[in-house]
């Protein structure tokens, strides 16, 4: 949570430096939860709790490394293997770890896997709470007031401002996920992917798929 905060806080106060250049009547003066992550952050350095280093490490592993790019190489392992994916189904955390990837949330993490009659949604309605292992930093919308609410609420509203239109028919699923269970979506796989290979399959594989607002779109199609 604090390597997540403290990248808000340095973007939030490069906005606040890029606005500033325009509006120099104006001081650009960090916002309160920026201010709160500094001092905070400030205080762990000062007691010899935190490395600053090695937090710029983990902001980078997990923004720039893990990204959704473990997530979608799970996907497209349980696309291409069925054996994978019923493991993957039945016990999320040893099937991922097959893969080498694993965090101190691998022990508490499902799959919930998306059908032609059934659409798998993800929230955390009270913080935001993520698969970081295998998605990396949640996006700011899956953080917002707004998203956590109205997901629960009209969740096929919330998919259409995402552009993801279903069948009258199909059953939309919510699944709330806490500090104790972390949730990831198997996407359908879609259609004119019979004769790619595993990469490229995971190349096709969004984040967005991997939280239910969207499906993977066909090869050639944007998401």
């Amino acid at each position: 949570m604090l390597a997540e905060n403290r990248k808000s806080s340095a973007a939030q106060n490069m906005a606040h430096g890029q606005d500033h250049e325009h509006q120099h009547e104006h001081q650009a003066v960090p916002s309160d939860p920026a201010l709160r992550v500094k001092a905070l952050e400030s205080l762990l350095v000062e007691k010899g709790l935190v490395d600053p280093a090695a937090l710029d490490v983990l902001v980078d592993r997990f923004e720039n490394k893990v990204g959704p790019r473990d997530g979608a190489r799970v996907v497209a392992r349980a696309w291409v293997d069925p054996a994978y994916k019923q493991r993957l189904l039945a016990d999320a955390p040893s099937a991922i770890a097959e893969l080498g990837y694993s965090s101190g949330q691998g022990e508490h993490m499902l799959v919930v896997e998306n059908s032609p009659k059934v659409h798998n949604l993800i929230v955390c309605t009270l913080c935001s709470c993520y698969p970081w292992a295998v998605l990396g930093l949640p996006p700011v919308w899956y953080k917002s007031a707004a998203y956590r609410s109205r997901a629960v609420i009209d969740p096929r509203g919330v998919l259409l401002e995402f552009g993801t239109q279903l069948d009258e028919d199909a059953e939309v699923q919510v699944w709330d996920s806490t500090a104790e269970l972390r949730y990831i979506v198997l996407p359908e796989r879609p259609e004119g992917t019979e004769n790619l290979t595993e990469d490229q399959l995971a190349a096709l594989v969004t984040r967005d798929a991997m939280v239910g607002v969207a499906k993977v779109p066909p090869p050639g199609e944007k998401a």
